[in-house]
């Protein structure tokens, strides 16, 4: 059976933009949509999801659309169906939220409790439409942006647009700008030289990269303004996120913790596998 792309919807307008989005995204992989509304107390929850049924029909008519109703808290019960879900996707703040450009309180919990990829739609109309024909995927050094890349490249692909792999550094202490960059990283230094990062990173999913058009952008600075930076002009954002050692949940870190609050365009966040 086909694992649904599941979508939380509460009746504010961030979640009509995510259902949209999440519609559009279920007929480009050819996944079942599956509308989730929860709400911990009383609402008038048929009527929610009633209207985002019917709009999801309209907007995707050869999409399978299924519904649900629960009643406890929306984090709980998104992360739960998370379990067998294509993915997740999430509006960029819910009803009862601040207006403004911050995540809200459910998008947060979720993103980082997930065991499957979230999504959380968020940007500008011509972000969200998937104007811009590039996706953007962060790449770190180590290894939890393997599972990222390879999410990124089967985006893309289906898309049919332009793949765009940026990893940004910083310089080790000590070293100066004028040195050899092979002296950057001599032997007692760990770290890859950065173009090899993101050529490992890219080699490893080379199988899904297929005929795909790829960029490499190599940032000296900090990560956060070069991927903000990136996806300025970009359909989708994919960033990896580790596992916590011995606890549930994943290490969003500040970098993708400032992502999720304010990137120009849709964000997924991608658990190492």
């Amino acid at each position: 059976m086909t694992m649904p792309l599941v979508v939380g919807v509460d009746g504010s307008e961030a979640s009509l933009e995510a259902l949209d989005w999440a519609a559009d995204e279920a007929d480009r992989h050819g996944v079942p949509l599956h509308l989730l509304h929860a709400e911990a107390g009383e609402s008038e929850s048929s009527d929610v999801i009633a209207t985002a049924s019917l709009r999801a029909a309209g907007r995707a008519p050869s999409v399978p659309v299924s519904s649900e109703v629960l009643q406890e808290d929306p984090a709980v019960a998104l992360i739960g169906r998370g379990r067998n879900a294509f993915a997740l996707v999430l509006g960029s703040r819910g009803l009862g939220d601040l207006a403004g450009m911050l995540l809200g309180a459910v998008g947060l919990a979720v993103a980082a409790r997930a065991d499957c990829p979230v999504v959380v739609v968020r940007g500008a109309a011509d972000n969200r439409q998937s104007r811009f024909g590039r996706v953007i995927v962060g790449v770190e050094e180590g290894e939890g942006s393997g599972t990222a890349v390879r999410f990124a490249c089967r985006e893309a692909r289906v898309r049919r647009c332009l793949l765009v792999a940026v990893h940004a550094w910083n310089r080790p202490p000590g070293r100066s700008p004028v040195s050899p960059p092979a002296r950057w990283y001599a032997p007692q230094a760990p770290r890859r030289p950065p173009a090899q990062v993101l050529d490992d990173a890219l080699r490893g999913a080379a199988e899904r990269i297929g005929e795909l058009v790829v960029t490499r952008q190599v940032i000296e600075g900090p990560a956060r303004p070069a991927l903000l930076n990136a996806a300025t002009e970009a359909d989708l954002l994919v960033v990896g996120a580790r596992r916590r050692r011995g606890h549930t949940g994943l290490q969003l870190g500040l970098i993708n913790h400032a992502l999720l609050h304010h990137a120009p365009c849709p964000v997924a966040v991608v658990p190492q596998i």
